[in-house]
């Protein structure tokens, strides 16, 4: 085959000399030595640090900080996490309040009733029944029942019932029988104190209408 020729391209002339700026030199004062540090072991003293990773903290803010990730993390179904959504402060203690004046009555106010009306029948004015005022009833299955029967005036849930799988259904069943509902922050007796129970409740307790 016959060799090809070569394309001859035209010469580019050479770039010119860029002509270099004279810096100005640096006046180095001869009597000040450089010391470089040296932070190897045993040498100069190591610069100051954040240690925050490596301090022991308490065994609760480990556990609250470890709670605050998980809660992140994990996806949790609506019907459970419903019972971080508590009342205020404020509100709850004002329903608290509200609660005890319709806690049940106790049994020496029981005796004291009863003695009363046994009294006026000996004394022949007649045996009339009082009426059975409004009082907070407690219980799942007692409080299922009126509010399935729409009797139920306002329900009050404890957020840490455990297990939980017996009031998860409860918010609901509210919400289709039309009975207002609220889900309060428990403490150890609040709601024992008002309706008359010890503070360490049954699970089946935690629960008020």
């Amino acid at each position: 085959m016959p060799k090809r020729k070569k394309a001859k391209g035209k010469k580019v002339a050479p770039a010119l000399a860029v002509v270099k700026k004279q810096e100005a030199k640096k006046v180095v004062n001869p009597l000040f030595e450089k010391r470089p540090k040296n932070f190897g072991i045993g040498q100069d003293i190591q610069p100051n640090r954040d240690l925050t990773c490596f301090v022991k903290w308490p065994c609760y803010i480990r556990l609250q900080r470890q709670r605050a990730i998980l809660y992140k993390q994990l996806k949790v179904p609506p019907a459970i996490n419903q019972f971080t959504q508590v009342l205020d402060r404020q509100t709850a203690t004002q329903l608290l309040k509200l609660a005890h004046k319709y806690r049940p009555e106790t049994k020496q106010e029981k005796k004291q009733r009863l003695l009363a009306r046994a009294e006026k029948k000996a004394a022949g004015k007649g045996d009339v029944p009082t009426k059975r005022p409004p009082v907070l009833r407690a219980g799942v299955n007692t409080v299922t029942t009126l509010v399935e029967n729409k009797k139920a005036q306002l329900v009050v849930i404890a957020h840490d019932v455990d297990p939980i799988e017996l009031v998860v259904f409860l918010p609901a069943l509210c919400r289709k029988m039309g009975v207002p509902h609220c889900i309060i922050k428990e403490r150890p007796g609040w709601v024992g104190w008002s309706i008359g129970r010890r503070a360490p409740l049954l699970p089946s307790h935690r629960l008020t209408v």
